[in-house]
């Protein structure tokens, strides 16, 4: 043993010992070293990314049980030459819903002994496939643990010709007699779908415009291996339930212009009832408050209601903002205070030198001796919402998950994500920016950004006060990381009809990533300088329908915004990215407007998607080149210290 290893062991002797618990004999350590060398020479796990999902829980919900069109591609790879397309599609919809599409089969189909053992074996051989890739520990720990042992045996039992038909088949025989193949084939299905896909990855807004956000963060609770990097309406519902007023006003006031206040309602239990009493007691109907409906269109009067709540909210949220920038002059944002500037006498307001009559001057709780203060009857409602915001379990239990799982930013596998952008000026360097005290630009404002918001939920005092606060400044600052414009001009949008006053400046950044250098610049703050590395990014959708590319910066920058939001549909051309990076490459999957899951139970209907391949790796991609792989080595390494240690005596 050279002086060099001795010393290593010295140095990490109190290391060793805990390791030598788990391996306390030579050959445990042998065979620990072989395992993982195993693993590093496996092909990389297939890693999904995806953004922008603003509430579209039944697409969301497709597209994760379709795996984002893989399962479908694997379904035709391999039974291209046996079964017609038809066949295919139904196969693939029984893994989708298999719980749903098993109720129906069973109302429709003859002789079900016989469709039994075709199926399972379709699908066992379809997990075999999709299963090669991965060791067969992994493979195990993934199984529904109530069929672990049998699906070990038919996934992994290696007999000769007619002895492994045979022996499939007494499996299939004793599955059918013992009356539960309806939940071994979900069993199934569940393994095929978890091992598709090894690590999902929601690069923001999951909340606001669709109907059922709640829904969505319900399935990513039980996801296998999800993260989360927060988009700016995350952040405006996580500093909603840290208690921040505006935070919370905001939440209800974007949830009644989308015609959507029953996921407050009825998703989180929040009481709207004082807000609504408020609203039809204060205001009557005003055009200027029209409700966007999206899907279906609810009974007219609760849209009359919510019209009346829109505006009682709106006006209560401009004075909440109004107080927050006028107390933090630190934000730079005192611009944004526009009630002030109001000529209420006439109904106009100038900006910018130039003087706008308002479309909808009808504000009878606006005083002019202080337009931010708010009389009795709304502060009451504000309280009323705080009360109901903090005690909602369900809201708290998916904003502790979002906390747990998510952050700023995410670097896994050389590939930088996050929602927003990375402040810059116009010259590329990273902007600084005042937050929370401390000034900091680059990885260092991601960094303070991620430590202000866990304060927000969890600190205490004045230091939870002003974090939460800047939840608010998250949301939509000038130079917020994840808000990337200088200005939200939602009370232009209300108020004046001059379209220019509408504009919402995008941070140098947008224009920086154009290039191959911008990125390179962004990429090696986070100290990702590999050839692989790229940035994943949401937040600004792409027009594709215009022809725009999601592909920018020289191929090192990918948006995978691709408009999941049916709001946005019509702008994007298409209803959603999903990024796929497997052991072979990168590839985009555009998807196409989703109908219902019921449609895609009933005609085996799914999600129409097109792929772009984009870049392709020069050699497969193993677990060594991954961060797992990285760790792997490590472990390794430890292990080669403590067998030097056992063979010289040390241990």
């Amino acid at each position: 043993m050279t002086n060099e290893i001795a010393g290593l062991i010295a140095k990490n002797r109190k290391h060793l010992r805990l390791l030598a618990k788990h391996y306390p004999t030579m050959q445990s350590v042998y065979t620990e070293t072989i395992n993982l060398r195993a693993i590093l020479n496996l092909p990389k796990g297939t890693e999904h990314f995806m953004s922008d999902l603003h509430g579209e829980y039944e697409a969301f919900a497709h597209i994760l049980n379709n795996c984002s069109g893989v399962i479908r591609e694997k379904v035709d790879e391999l039974f291209a030459s046996t079964l017609d397309d038809k066949q295919r599609s139904e196969l693939c919809t029984l893994i989708y819903y298999p719980a749903k599409k098993l109720r129906l089969i069973r109302k429709t189909a003859r002789h079900m002994d016989s469709w039994y053992e075709t199926i399972l074996l379709q699908m066992t051989e379809l997990c075999r496939m999709i299963a090669s890739k991965y060791t067969r520990s992994k493979v195990r720990k993934a199984m529904p643990q109530e069929f672990s042992y049998i699906l070990d045996e038919l996934l992994h039992a290696d007999y000769e010709g007619d002895n492994q038909a045979l022996y499939y088949a007494k499996i299939m025989e004793s599955i059918l007699a013992l009356g539960n193949a309806d939940d071994f084939i979900v069993a199934l299905a569940t393994l095929i779908k978890r091992l598709a896909v090894d690590r999902l990855h929601i690069v923001g807004d999951i909340f606001d415009r669709g109907p059922r956000p709640d829904l969505i963060m319900d399935m990513l609770e039980n996801h296998h291996a999800v993260d989360i990097q927060w988009g700016n309406h995350d952040i405006l519902w996580m500093g909603a339930a840290a208690g921040n007023s505006a935070c919370m006003a905001a939440v209800v006031f974007n949830s009644a212009a989308y015609g959507n206040l029953k996921v407050l309602e009825e998703g989180y239990g929040i009481n709207l009832r004082p807000l609504a009493q408020f609203a039809d007691k204060t205001y009557g109907d005003s055009p200027r408050f029209k409700v966007k409906l999206v899907g279906e269109r609810p009974d007219p009067r609760d849209v009359a209601m919510s019209a009346k709540i829109y505006k009682a909210i709106g006006v209560i949220l401009f004075k909440l903002e109004g107080q927050l920038w006028r107390s933090h002059p630190e934000y730079d944002m005192q611009h944004r205070m526009l009630l002030h500037q109001i000529d209420y006498a006439k109904g106009e307001i100038t900006l910018d030198g130039k003087t706008h009559p308002l479309l909808d001057w009808e504000l009878p709780t606006i005083s002019t001796a202080d337009p931010y203060a708010l009389t009795q009857d709304e502060a009451l409602v504000v309280r009323k919402l705080a009360e109901s915001f903090s005690h909602s379990e369900r809201l708290a239990r998916h904003v502790a998950f979002l906390y747990s799982n998510g952050g700023m930013y995410a670097c896994f596998n050389q590939n930088l994500l996050f929602h927003g952008c990375i402040p810059m000026n116009e010259d590329g360097s990273f902007r600084q920016v005042e937050l929370w005290g401390k000034k900091s630009a680059g990885r260092a404002l991601l960094d303070h950004a991620d430590a202000m918001a866990r304060a927000a939920y969890h600190g205490q005092g004045q230091t939870k006060q002003d974090a939460a606060d800047g939840m608010w400044y998250l949301w939509c600052g000038s130079s917020s990381p994840l808000f990337g414009r200088d200005r939200m001009t939602t009370f232009e949008r209300l108020f004046i009809e001059d379209q220019s006053t509408w504009s919402e400046g995008k941070n140098p950044y947008y224009t920086q990533v154009q290039s191959r250098e911008g990125c390179l610049r962004i990429l090696g703050e986070f100290g990702l300088n590999s050839y692989i590395s790229h940035i994943v990014n949401g937040h600004v959708p792409v027009k594709a329908a215009d022809g725009e590319s999601p592909v920018k910066g020289g191929g090192k920058l990918i948006v995978i915004d691709g408009g999941f939001s049916k709001a946005y549909q019509p702008k994007t051309g298409i209803a959603g990215y999903t990024l796929i990076y497997n052991s072979y490459g990168l590839r985009l999957s555009a998807h196409k407007p989703f109908e219902s899951s019921q449609q895609a139970v009933e005609n085996d209907l799914d999600i129409h998607s097109t792929t772009q391949v984009f870049e392709t790796m020069d050699q497969r991609m193993r677990v060594t080149d991954t961060d797992i792989g990285q760790e792997l080595s490590e472990q390794i390494y430890d292990l080669s210290l403590l067998l030097a240690a056992y063979r010289s005596g040390t241990l």
